[in-house]
């Protein structure tokens, strides 16, 4: 459970927004495919499956996006940021949050992410690490 609470000036980690397009969303909900059944797949059987309409390239990033959202206190709006930087769940968990948070600003062109939120994501990170189910995998 996520104990961690948004910081005054924080990015909202928690925050859920769409990521998908709309023609990826008919798409996958033609093939009856979940969302949190994409890293079920490689990025190479997502694509395919979807008759090569999105890019591996596109479904390795969702695949990412999806596991980093199972992190508990991290919404899918962040997730999708962090992904976007080449990011994925397990260097979120492991490396450090001003490193990833400088990473997600870079891509960004501009700081999204501040102290606050290297912060809020720093407690996130200790959080998990206490978490029964926590690998250092």
């Amino acid at each position: 459970m996520n104990t961690v609470q948004a910081l005054p000036g924080a990015f909202p980690l928690h925050a859920d927004k769409d990521f998908l397009s709309e023609s990826e969303w008919v798409i996958f909900k033609l093939l009856c495919r979940p969302v949190e059944s994409f890293p079920d797949s490689t990025a190479e059987e997502l694509s395919l499956a979807t008759g090569n309409q999105v890019s591996t390239e596109r479904c390795d990033e969702l695949i990412r996006i999806v596991q980093i959202n199972a992190l508990s206190g991290l919404g899918s709006w962040i997730a999708r940021l962090l992904a976007e930087a080449g990011l994925n769940e397990a260097r979120v968990r492991t490396d450090s949050a001003a490193n990833i948070m400088q990473e997600v600003n870079k891509k960004a062109g501009y700081a999204i992410c501040n102290e606050a939120t290297v912060h809020a994501l720093n407690s996130l990170q200790k959080q998990w690490k206490g978490e029964s189910n926590y690998t250092d995998s």
